[in-house]
C-alpha cells in the first residue's frame, strides 16, 4: 500500500511536466534538440537545489520565507569573495549553513513561528546582499562557470544535474537514517522524543542540509548567469515551495517526495517557457504560473481522493 501511494505521489508531477514538454514541442518543434532542451531547462539545476532546500524545512513541518533572499544572498557572496579570495568566501558560506543549523534549533527552543522567523531573516540576508553587492555586477568562479556550461552527450548538463539532484536527495531523505528521523520528526515529533532521539540535533542537521542545498543553488545560479545582484533569486521562495508541493509534498506530517520535488522544479521551470510560446505577456505570467500550479494540484487531490476511495473498500 505505501508503494501504491508513493506512485500515485509521483504521477502528477510526471503527467504535468510530460504534458508542458508535449505542449512546447507542439508549438515550437525546434525543441525538440540538444539547444532547445538546454533553453528551455537553463535555469532547472538551481530551483531544482533550492526545492530541495525546501522540501528539508517541510519535511519537519516548517515553511522557509527566505529562502529566495538566501539564495540571492549566496549568489552575491559567490560573484565576490568566492571568486576574489576563495578561502574567504568559504568560510562565509560554511558560516551561513552554520547559521541555518542555529535557526532551526532556536525556532524549536523558544516554540516560535518559522514563518516569521524566516521571514525576519529574509530581510537580514537581503540587507546582507546589498551590502555585499549594492548594485549588479560580480563574476562568476571559473570553475562555477565551466561546470554549468559543460556539454555532456545526449542531453543537457541540466537534465543529467537534475537527474544527479534526485537521487542523491531522495539517498538523504528515503534510505539514510538521518532521513528518517527527519521525516518521523516531521510526522510524529513525540514519538521522535520518546525514543530517545534529540530532536535538537535532527532540526539542526535538516536545517544545515537545506542551508547547504541552497547554497550550492546560489553558486549554480552564478554559474549560469555569471554574475549576481542582490534581488536575483527572489522568486525562488514561492518557486521552491510550489515545486514542492506539486511534486507531492505537503506542509505537515513530514510527507515529501524527494524525486517529485525535482520533477516538481522542473515542471515550474518549463512553465515559464510554454507560457512564453503561447505569446502570453510577462505581466501575465505569473498569473498563469498560478493557474496551471491550481490545476495541477486540483489533480492530485482528485487523484488522492480515488486513492483514498480504493484503499477502504
Amino acid at each position: 500500500m505505501r508503494r501504491s501511494s508513493d506512485t500515485m505521489r509521483l504521477l502528477v508531477p510526471v503527467l504535468s511536466l510530460a504534458a508542458l514538454l508535449a505542449g512546447v514541442f507542439y508549438l515550437q518543434p525546434r525543441a525538440m534538440s540538444y539547444t532547445g532542451l538546454n533553453l528551455l531547462f537553463n535555469l532547472a539545476v538551481p530551483i531544482a537545489l533550492a526545492t530541495v532546500a525546501q522540501m528539508l524545512i517541510m519535511a519537519v513541518n516548517d515553511l522557509d520565507l527566505s529562502m529566495g533572499t538566501f539564495v540571492s544572498f549566496v549568489a552575491c557572496v559567490t560573484a565576490t569573495f568566492l571568486n576574489d579570495t576563495p578561502l574567504l568566501g568559504i568560510a562565509i558560506l560554511a558560516a551561513s549553513i552554520a547559521v541555518y543549523a542555529i535557526l532551526g534549533v532556536v525556532i524549536y527552543l523558544r516554540n516560535l513561528p518559522a514563518i516569521v522567523v524566516t521571514l525576519g531573516m529574509s530581510f537580514v540576508w537581503g540587507g546582507l546582499a546589498v551590502l555585499i553587492l549594492p548594485s549588479p555586477g560580480g563574476e562568476a568562479p571559473a570553475w562555477a562557470r565551466a561546470i554549468m556550461t559543460v556539454k555532456p552527450p545526449f542531453a543537457p548538463v541540466a537534465i543529467f544535474a537534475s537527474v544527479l539532484i534526485a537521487v542523491v536527495a531522495h539517498m538523504i531523505v528515503m534510505r539514510s537514517s538521518l532521513g528518517v528521523l527527519i521525516r518521523a520528526l516531521g510526522g510524529n515529533a513525540k514519538t521522535v522524543e520518546r525514543s530517545g532521539t534529540s530532536i535538537l540535533k535532527i532540526r539542526a542537521l535538516a536545517y544545515g542540509l537545506a542551508g547547504l542545498f541552497a547554497v550550492l543553488a546560489g553558486v549554480a545560479l552564478v554559474g549560469l548567469a555569471t554574475s549576481a545582484d542582490a534581488n536575483i533569486a527572489l522568486r525562488y521562495t514561492l518557486l521552491s515551495i510550489a515545486g514542492v508541493i506539486l511534486g507531492g509534498g505537503e506542509f505537515i506530517g513530514g510527507r515529501v517526495s524527494p524525486i517529485g520535488a525535482v520533477i516538481g522544479a522542473l515542471t515550474l521551470t518549463l512553465a515559464g517557457s510554454f507560457l512564453s510560446f503561447l505569446h502570453i505577456s510577462p505581466d501575465w505570467q505569473i498569473g498563469a504560473q498560478g493557474a496551471i500550479l491550481i490545476v495541477v494540484l486540483a489533480l492530485r487531490l482528485l487523484l488522492n481522493r480515488l486513492e483514498s476511495r480504493g484503499a477502504t473498500r
